[in-house]
């Protein structure tokens, strides 16, 4: 390494070198190369295991992986290398991996603090992406991706996969049609026994195995802790909470079965109420947002008893149940409680759509240059609820969103 410069600095000196080239235009034989940022329990259970299970189908193959943690990175080589017969190349650093020459787009499954300046640092490289969601836990990162994004042309998909249901895409349809009527509230109760962040802590890790600098990333630094690095959904600085990492994929498909854009307006209650411990995000949530379209959506969450779950939409002629999120279930619609004269009728039921899963919506987009389902601007609505809903909470204040502006600020309007 030439002195005088640091280590990223070269990197990303390499990274800009290998730009052009990174960007080639695909036909329809040549095999794409994907790079996996991030080989935790979703980076493998979920993004590796779809991508190889659409390998084929989509000529696609994984070319590379890397996580700071080493036995999360060796478990995900050994589970590409079994499905594909060819090992891919590990990295701790994911700078290193966006160097490689032959890596056309990089999946991003990595602790939420890091989305965005990997997010950015991949689409400078060259590479199309998919980032998980939240896309983002602050205004400033959010614009500073969108920018980036938008100004290198790259595909990009956000992680809110609920969309791409047949289910989901049919209510879109149905809604658009009429068959609510006017779209007055959406609501969700997504209630637990137990917190999802508990069953990570339990895992052991050990400094040796890690590169604790690596996963802070450009957060402060501080002496290693493994209880942040293994139970990181825990803590705030690394997510936000149960508002974020779960209840975005009930705000984000409420827009997309609507069409609405960001939400304008969020108030938001959070509270531990199963006893503190070192963990820092809240057990219990509660936010409400208001939409220009003129609806309302609620979102509540609590741990420690796992009855009343719903996920419902209501308009002036009906509801939909959206609480099945299997492929293939069923989302009923019913016209009770509806006082209009042209209500529901026994019996309605959405259209019937095909669907296509939302990782092999990205990589066939990633060839044909069409827009994914989840593309950027759905990232940007999206996370903007959540950073609405957590400054409302740290702020105790509703809070607004400007679109043209693209900034939040305190709401002190009446009504």
């Amino acid at each position: 390494m030439p002195t005088g410069i640091s280590r990223r600095e070269f990197v990303g000196a390499a990274v800009a070198a290998t730009a052009f080239s990174s960007g080639r235009v695909l036909s329809a034989n040549d095999r794409i190369s994907i790079g996996i940022i991030g080989c935790g329990d979703r980076g493998r259970n979920s993004i590796i295991k779809d991508i190889l299970g659409f390998q084929s189908q989509a000529n696609v193959e994984i070319t590379a992986v890397c996580d700071p943690w080493k036995q999360m990175r060796e478990q995900a080589a050994a589970q590409v290398a079994g499905a594909a017969g060819r090992a891919p190349v590990q990295h701790v650093h994911y700078e290193d991996l966006l160097a490689m020459k032959n890596i056309d787009a990089v999946a991003i499954v990595t602790p939420e603090h890091l989305h965005c300046t990997q997010l950015i640092d991949a689409v400078k490289a060259g590479r199309d992406a998919y980032v998980e969601k939240p896309l983002a836990m602050n205004m400033e990162e959010l614009v500073r991706a969108v920018d980036a994004v938008k100004a290198s042309g790259r595909i990009v998909q956000n992680g809110t996969q609920i969309r791409s249901l047949p289910q989901a895409r049919a209510a879109r349809e149905f809604i658009a049609a009429g068959g609510l009527g006017k779209v007055l509230k959406a609501a969700q109760a997504r209630n637990g026994t137990r917190p999802y962040w508990l069953t990570y802590g339990e895992r052991t890790v050990s400094e040796s195995d890690v590169d604790w600098k690596a996963f802070l990333g450009h957060l402060p630094r501080r002496p290693f802790d493994a209880d942040q690095y293994a139970c990181w959904y825990g803590y705030r600085e690394f997510s936000r909470g149960p508002h974020t990492t779960q209840g975005l994929h009930f705000v984000d498909t409420v827009q997309f079965i609507t069409g609405a854009g960001a939400p304008s307006r969020a108030v938001a209650h959070f509270a531990s109420c199963r006893g503190k411990d070192r963990r820092t995000v809240p057990d219990s949530v509660e936010m409400t947002f208001e939409y220009p379209e003129g609806f309302v959506v609620r979102y509540c969450q609590f741990f420690g008893n796992g009855f009343q779950r719903y996920n419902s939409i209501f308009g002036t002629r009906g509801s939909i149940d959206c609480g099945n999120w299997s492929w293939d279930g069923d989302w009923p619609v019913s016209g009770d409680g509806a006082e209009a004269a042209d209500r529901l009728e026994k019996g309605t039921k959405l259209p019937r759509v095909e669907g296509v899963h939302h990782m092999l919506n990205w990589l066939e987009c990633l060839r044909t240059r069409k827009t994914p389902i989840a593309p950027m601007e759905a990232g940007y609505t999206h996370a903007v609820a959540g950073i609405l809903a957590d400054e409302s909470f740290i702020r105790g204040k509703r809070m607004a969103h400007d679109p043209v502006a693209r900034r939040i600020y305190e709401d002190v309007t009446a009504g």
